[in-house]
């Protein structure tokens, strides 16, 4: 068999794998956006279908994993393929621990709609926040899907606009129950449910990074934006 052949069999492994970790986190965009649709309209009915997705997140990181380990083994992959197969194992970390998030949001919103939380505390105004953590993770996608790092850098700065409003949510519960304590139990629930939103962004972030060490091999976890940017070049 030529070493042609044998690439190209290798190219559509990659691809494949590719596109699986893009119809996972398709999944979970879409999942955030039920979840979101349950806490806005009190429907116990979607929030219960969001719970029931859950497990196939987590078959489909463990299906990713298998194949990047079945492929290591068969291919002995070159630094960059290599750093390429490291980098979609940790995306596939990130996706699964947003839909962790997004299971976590919607178990939250069934205690919320049982519970009877009062509706003047501001739960439509969670959805902003909601809303910006979404569009973050399909901006995300499609910059893996193009290896795009312009968008990347975007994607880490913009995780600085739902940390804001997140700020921001905190603040408004925090005068809600000053100013009544019987808001005090169902404002921590819808602290603890901001705090799940923040954190999606916080993943998409993550695999902003992973798209930038693909493509020009440097770790920039944990660094500054003007670090990030300077690697960019």
């Amino acid at each position: 068999m030529s070493d042609k052949h044998l690439s190209s069999q290798f190219d559509a492994e990659l691809n494949s794998i590719s596109s699986n970790v893009l119809e996972m986190g398709g999944l979970v965009e879409s999942q955030l956006h039920q979840a979101v649709y349950a806490l806005v309209h009190m429907s116990l009915e979607t929030a219960g279908q969001v719970i029931e997705t859950e497990n196939r997140i987590n078959q489909m990181e463990l299906h990713i994993d298998h194949e990047i380990i079945s492929t290591i083994g068969r291919r002995q992959p070159t630094a960059r393929d290599l750093r390429f197969l490291m980098a979609i194992s940790r995306t596939t970390q990130n996706l699964e621990r947003a839909g962790d998030e997004v299971a976590r949001i919607a178990r939250m919103v069934k205690s919320i709609i049982e519970s009877g939380t009062p509706r003047n505390l501001p739960i439509s105004e969670l959805r902003m926040a909601a809303d910006l953590a979404a569009a973050l993770l399909r901006k995300t996608l499609d910059a893996f899907a193009r290896l795009d790092t312009v968008s990347a850098l975007s994607i880490i700065k913009g995780d600085d606009e739902i940390d804001a409003e997140y700020d921001g949510f905190l603040r408004k519960l925090i005068t809600y129950m000053m100013e009544d304590p019987r808001t005090i139990s169902p404002s921590l629930d819808l602290l603890f449910l901001a705090k799940s939103i923040e954190r999606v962004g916080d993943h998409a972030k993550n695999i902003a990074e992973q798209i930038i060490f693909i493509v020009k091999g440097e770790d920039v976890r944990h660094a500054s934006v003007d670090k990030v940017a300077s690697v960019i070049g």
